[in-house]
C-alpha cells in the first residue's frame, strides 16, 4: 500500500531546521523521515577533507540531536538507498534542496529522473544560494567573468532573495529503524589520530551556536567590517563561512540579518562579500572544469616549479616569512585562515614559490573546515591571475608590508608564532634582518629555533615576474 503521509527529506549541506525548503516542503505531509547520505560513489576527488569530514561529524551530530534523534543515516549510492527507502516505507515524496557542483548536478538529475520513472514525487529547492546560477546571465545570455557587473547588473537586478523560512512545525517524525541505518560514527568522518581535538576548541556546531556568532557578529563585527576585515586580530569578521558551507546558516539569513539592520557601508560591503560567494559558484555552474583547468588558456603554458622542500615549509607554516607562517599554523590549529592571510599565503605560494596553484587548492581542501569547491578553486585561480576577474599576476603581495599593515601590534604573528614573541616589533615581521644582539635578547636563533627564509623575497618576486613575462613572449 502506497504511504502518500509519508515523505522523505533528504539533508545534505544544508544541516539545519530554520530556513530550509526542503523541510519546509517536506513538512506538510503527515509524516517526515529526515535521512543524511555519505555518497561514497560518486564524489571521487571531492569527498570531504579531512577537516570537513570532522565538521561534517559534528554537524550531523548536532543536527540529529535538533531532531531528536530521529535522522537516519547512510553510506554508499545515494539512488539505491533512497529506491530502498521508498521501497520498503512506500513513500511517494522525497524533497532535497539542491547542490551546485557539477559531479552533484549531474548525480541529482540521475536520481531524479530514476525515482520520476518510479511514480515518485521529486521536489527540488534552492537552499543555499541567494539566486540561481542560471538566471545569472549577460544580456547576450553569456557568464559574466568580472566581479562588479555579475553583483550589481546580474544580481541586483533580479528579484531580491527570498526571506528567510521559519522552523516548520512536524505531524511526526520518523526514523528507519531497519539494520540499514548507520550510526554517525559508523561514517569514520573523525581522524584516526588524535589530531582533530584542538578543533573542538575553536568550534562548536549546530544551529544555536551559529545563530549565536551570527548576533554577535552583526553587533560587534558589522558596524566595523569594511575597514575592520582585513586585520586578523580584529573580531570584524563574521567567521560564519564554515556554517554557511555546511548550511547550518543559511546566506538568506546573513543577507536578511545584515539588512534589517540598515544601508550604509559596513553593510553593503558585507553583502557584496556575499555576492562574490554567489559569483564563485556561477563561475562553477559555467565551467565545470573550474578545480582542474585554468580558465585563462594561456596560463597552460606558465613555467611552475615544484620544490618538495618549499611545498612542505609552506604547509606546515615553516618558511622563515612570519605573517605567512602564522597564517598557515592559523590553519592547520583551527581548520580556519583569515580572508587576508589567505591571500598572502596564497600569492606566496604561487607567485614567490612559483608552485602550481593545484597544490593550494588540496591542501585548503583537505585543511579547511569551510572547504567549498566553487570558492576554493575560483579564489586559487583568482590569485594565480588566471581566473575570473582575477588579481593581475603582477600583483604580489609583500608578506612583510602585509604583515606591518594589518597585524601592526604583531598580535596575530605572536600568536601562532610564539617562538618570536619577544621580538621587537621592528624585527618580527622579517626577523632575518635584525642583529645578532637583538635575536639573542630575544631568544631566536635563525636556522634553530626558527628557520631563514627559503626564498628572497625580492628575488622570488623578479623571478615570477619574469616567468610571466614568457608566457606573453611566447604568445
Amino acid at each position: 500500500m502506497v504511504n502518500e503521509d509519508l515523505a522523505i527529506c533528504w539533508f545534505r549541506r544544508d544541516l539545519r531546521l530554520t530556513d530550509n525548503p526542503a523541510l519546509c516542503n517536506a513538512s506538510l505531509h503527515k509524516a517526515v523521515l529526515p535521512i543524511y547520505i555519505l555518497d561514497t560513489k560518486n564524489a571521487n576527488s571531492y569527498m570531504p577533507g579531512g577537516a570537513s569530514r570532522w565538521w561534517l561529524h559534528r554537524s550531523l551530530e548536532a543536527l540529529n540531536e535538533s531532531l531528536e534523534g530521529h535522522l537516519s543515516i547512510y553510506e554508499g549510492d545515494p539512488l539505491e538507498v533512497l529506491q530502498d527507502l521508498c521501497q520498503r516505507l512506500s513513500s511517494k515524496a522525497v524533497y532535497w534542496n539542491r547542490l551546485y557542483e557539477p559531479w552533484a548536478m549531474a548525480r541529482d538529475a540521475g536520481i531524479k529522473s530514476a525515482l520520476q520513472d518510479n511514480d515518485i514525487h521529486v521536489t527540488t529547492t534552492n537552499g543555499s544560494l541567494l539566486w540561481e546560477p542560471r538566471d545569472i546571465r549577460k544580456d547576450d545570455g553569456t557568464a559574466y567573468k568580472v566581479f562588479t557587473p555579475f553583483y550589481r547588473k546580474g544580481c541586483l537586478r533580479l528579484a531580491s532573495p527570498r526571506e528567510p523560512m521559519k522552523q516548520p512545525t512536524f505531524d511526526e517524525l520518523i526514523r528507519d529503524d531497519s539494520n540499514s541505518r548507520l550510526d554517525i560514527h559508523d561514517l569514520e568522518l573523525l581522524p584516526k589520530v588524535a589530531w582533530s581535538q584542538k578543533l573542538d576548541g575553536h568550534w562548536d556546531a549546530g544551529e544555536e551556536n551559529a545563530a549565536e556568532r551570527l548576533d554577535a557578529f552583526l553587533t560587534v563585527g558589522l558596524p566595523q567590517y569594511k575597514e575592520g576585515r582585513n586585520f586578523p586580530n580584529k573580531p570584524a569578521v563574521s567567521r560564519l563561512s564554515p556554517y554557511m558551507q555546511m548550511g547550518i546558516l543559511s546566506p538568506n539569513q546573513l543577507w536578511y540579518g545584515a539588512r534589517k539592520l540598515g544601508d550604509d557601508k559596513n553593510i553593503d560591503h558585507f553583502c557584496s562579500e556575499l555576492g562574490w560567494r554567489e559569483f564563485a559558484y556561477n563561475q562553477l555552474y559555467h565551467n565545470p572544469d573550474l578545480p582542474i583547468k585554468n580558465l585563462q588558456a594561456k596560463f597552460d603554458a606558465f613555467p611552475w616549479i615544484l620544490k618538495g622542500e618549499y611545498l612542505e615549509a609552506w604547509q606546515k607554516g615553516q618558511t622563515g616569512i612570519p605573517f605567512v607562517d602564522a597564517g598557515m599554523r592559523e590553519l592547520w590549529q583551527t581548520g580556519f585562515m583569515h580572508n587576508r592571510v589567505r591571500m598572502v599565503t596564497g600569492s606566496f605560494l604561487v607567485k614567490n614559490l612559483r608552485v602550481h596553484w593545484h597544490h593550494g587548492e588540496r591542501w585548503f581542501w583537505d585543511t579547511l573546515i569551510d572547504a567549498d569547491l566553487a570558492s576554493n578553486s575560483a579564489s586559487w585561480q583568482w590569485l594565480a591571475g588566471c581566473g575570473a576577474d582575477a588579481a593581475p599576476y603582477f600583483r604580489i603581495f609583500n608578506p612583510v608590508l602585509q604583515g606591518k599593515n594589518f597585524d601592526p601590534d604583531g598580535d596575530y604573528i605572536r600568536e601562532f608564532v610564539p617562538e618570536l614573541a619577544n621580538l621587537p616589533n621592528r624585527f618580527l615581521y622579517s626577523p632575518w634582518e635584525a642583529g645578532e644582539e637583538t635575536l639573542q635578547g630575544a631568544g631566536v636563533t635563525l636556522g634553530v629555533s626558527y628557520p631563514n627564509p627559503i626564498i628572497d623575497l625580492k628575488d622570488s618576486r623578479d623571478r615570477a615576474l619574469a616567468a610571466f613575462q614568457s608566457l606573453k613572449t611566447s604568445a
